[in-house]
């Protein structure tokens, strides 16, 4: 089978993005104006005459009183409207949602860099029973797993949670929509309670929801905050602008640069302050603030469907043709075996040894079981700490056919059925 090693989840960090409904910050923050905005060009002001008569009895001009208006008005608004508090778009929860694959790794992903064995995950007949000749895998056991390489972890219970860590990133899966992601070197935290609520945090970004509508959006680079509550009120600041929506029609807007401040009292009416003066304007209700969006749930850790791993040596690995005796030049080989079965934490192993069906019954069945013990001799003298037993099947379980359809040799499946195997059952 194809082997494929413990995926680099940190690569992933690269497609984090943030969305933000924003156009740009301070005044000019709010994306566009309402229907009551002037299509007159002056600036989305409304000009309207001017409220003393000049003592020449001269009118003003139009662009004397778009600018005294203007002073009434947020820019490209009409004088008297609140813009809208701004949504804010859920982060990208990719690097949680998408990890679920690193929970049912390649089970030998530990192994597969021991020169000349071929690692597969085990097909077992019934519990803890190997069925020699097969790659496939079958659900048996409890699903669990538990594998380490370098600074990779997996661990996988079964039920549907489990752990993954890599380097700086560690993400759990708690099996019921919740799970975490946090990587130390980014500061990217991830948190899903799989009920709706959440929260994303990074080095300037803080996304909370509360899975009910409401949530809050804060950016340490453009000073903007947002806190919608799920009730149609919420609030907006970004440097020296303030908008607060009561969420019943009524809302003020501030911005302490320019002396502005609109009071809208949700009855038809807007006070509005400016340094040009004070005035009332008739005004429409504030519409409530859109509820934010929640997080979804995660998928559950799928189950390991495999009951151990076997390690697969062919004959020529070790031995010379018709021996038992292991060559000088395939001992590092059992030794990084050994080595690899230790840091694992194998409890027990099987060797199992298989010949193809060239001489007789008899001489190939001693043949298989003294490469077998041959083996676990050599793991014992490497330092190999589980419990090992010898088993030789000669001819008896072969993989591949020993003879074409047409009853000619076939020297590449005899190849395939001279091997020993190693089974660690699945813990």
């Amino acid at each position: 089978m194809q082997r494929t090693r413990f995926p680099r989840i940190s690569s992933l960090l690269l497609a984090t993005a943030v969305a933000l409904s924003l156009t740009a910050s301070g005044c000019a923050i709010i994306s566009g104006g309402s229907s009551g905005a002037s299509q007159d060009g002056q600036d989305g002001a409304a000009p309207t005459p001017s409220a003393a008569a000049p003592s020449s009895g001269s009118t003003p001009s139009a662009s004397a009183s778009a600018t005294a208006d203007s002073t009434f008005a947020v820019p490209g608004y009409a004088v008297g409207e609140i813009p809208p508090v701004p949504l804010f778009a859920l982060p990208n929860l990719s690097l949680l949602s998408a990890s679920t694959g690193a929970f049912t790794p390649d089970v030998t992903s530990s192994l597969t860099s021991v020169p000349g064995i071929t690692v597969s995950p085990a097909r077992c007949d019934e519990p803890g029973v190997l069925a020699s000749g097969s790659t496939s895998t079958v659900v048996t056991g409890d699903g669990g797993v538990v594998t380490s390489d370098g600074d990779s972890s997996v661990v996988n219970d079964g039920n549907g949670a489990g752990m993954v860590t890599q380097g700086s990133v560690s993400i759990v899966n708690d099996g019921n929509g919740a799970g975490t992601y946090t990587d130390t070197a980014t500061g990217v935290s991830i948190i899903n309670s799989g009920n709706g609520a959440g929260s994303y945090t990074d080095a300037h970004l803080s996304v909370t929801v509360d899975g009910t509508g409401g949530g809050s959006y804060t950016n340490s680079q453009t000073g903007e905050s947002i806190t919608i509550t799920g009730d149609g009120s919420g609030t907006y600041t970004a440097g020296t602008v303030s908008i607060v929506n009561d969420g019943n029609g009524a809302g003020t807007y501030t911005d302490t640069a320019t002396g502005l401040n609109i009071i809208n009292d949700g009855t038809g009416s807007a006070l509005i302050t400016s340094a040009s003066g004070s005035r009332t304007v008739n005004a429409e209700k504030l519409p409530a603030v859109e509820n934010v969006g929640s997080f979804p749930p995660i998928d559950a850790a799928k189950p390991v469907e495999s009951c151990g791993t076997v390690m697969t040596l062919q004959d020529g690995v070790l031995f010379d043709f018709g021996s038992s005796q292991v060559r000088s030049d395939a001992a590092q080989t059992l030794k990084n075996l050994a080595d690899v079965m230790n840091r694992a934490g194998a409890s027990s192993g099987h060797v199992y040894g298989h010949t193809d069906s060239v001489s007789d019954d008899s001489f190939n069945q001693t043949l298989s079981e003294q490469r077998a013990q041959a083996v676990v001799d050599a793991l014992v003298a490497d330092g190999a700490t589980a419990s090992l037993d010898a088993t030789g099947y000669g001819e008896s379980q072969p993989v591949a056919p020993n003879e074409n359809s047409d009853g000619s040799d076939n020297p590449a499946g005899r190849q395939l059925n001279r091997r020993v195997e190693v089974f660690i059952p699945a813990s």
